[in-house]
């Protein structure tokens, strides 16, 4: 179970300081599922790399099974058990595909484990695996084996900043199959930050981020219905409708 209390993030902007993270409190059980979402630069990636390691909190505290994590650098999480996919995946010139799935995973993994691995986001192992993670790789392709290197191992919680993002269709169906699979094996705390309709109904527990502050937290049967209703009325009342 992952426990947060009260987690404050802030930033100097030319000599005043910003709060990205204000005050944020949610816990996600074995198991669950949790969709955070909101308008874009309300402060959901930036609570992603705190809960990573990434970034420091300036307050605030971290639980991974009722241990203080709050003080762990990014390499004790991820030992902790808590694996992380970047937004936009960082490039390795000189490292392998397969390299980088098999130190992912802690081990040397056989050619069908990562090929298994590739396929799960929609990439083709043959034309994959002996490529290095350079700039010869498109923003995509990148995105799709980052999530695969997450996929690789077990984790307590695993976070994923918007999957979705340049991923084709195919793909992203492929995505979601395995993301469903996960979740229904019930192992581990799955925390997914999107936009994606189809990503946020399969949530146990949606948050929405809005300005660093959560503006609504709870239950998908109590949060989902009303995070498009706005979206509806509007278009209801474009069409000379009433809301």
């Amino acid at each position: 179970m992952l426990k947060v209390k009260n987690l404050t993030f802030e930033v100097n902007e030319e000599g005043k300081k910003r709060c990205l993270v204000n005050h944020i409190s949610f816990d996600v059980q074995d198991g669950e599922m949790l969709v955070i979402t909101g308008p874009n630069g309300g402060g959901k990636s930036t609570l992603a790399k705190v809960l990573a390691g990434i970034e420091k909190a300036d307050s605030g505290e971290i639980y991974l099974d009722d241990e203080n994590i709050t003080g762990y650098d990014i390499d004790h999480r991820a030992n902790a058990g808590i694996g992380y996919a970047f937004q936009q995946p960082p490039r390795f010139k000189g490292m392998t595909v397969a390299r980088m799935l098999s130190l992912a995973a802690g081990k040397n993994l056989t050619e069908k484990e990562s090929c298994d691995l590739l396929s799960a986001v929609g990439l083709c192992s043959e034309d994959y695996l002996n490529r290095q993670l350079d700039g010869t790789l498109s923003g995509g392709e990148m995105k799709r084996i980052e999530i695969a290197t997450v996929l690789a191992k077990s984790h307590k919680v695993s976070i994923f900043d918007e999957p979705e993002a340049g991923i084709d269709l195919w793909s992203f169906s492929m995505l979601i199959k395995r993301f469903e699979e996960i979740h229904r094996e019930k192992k581990e705390c799955l925390i997914l930050i999107s936009h994606q309709e189809k990503i946020i109904n399969m949530a146990d527990k949606i948050m929405v981020i809005e300005d660093g502050e959560v503006k609504k937290y709870g239950t998908k049967e109590d949060v989902f219905p009303t995070l498009f209703q706005q979206e509806k009325c509007q278009k209801c009342l474009n069409e000379g409708g009433k809301c």
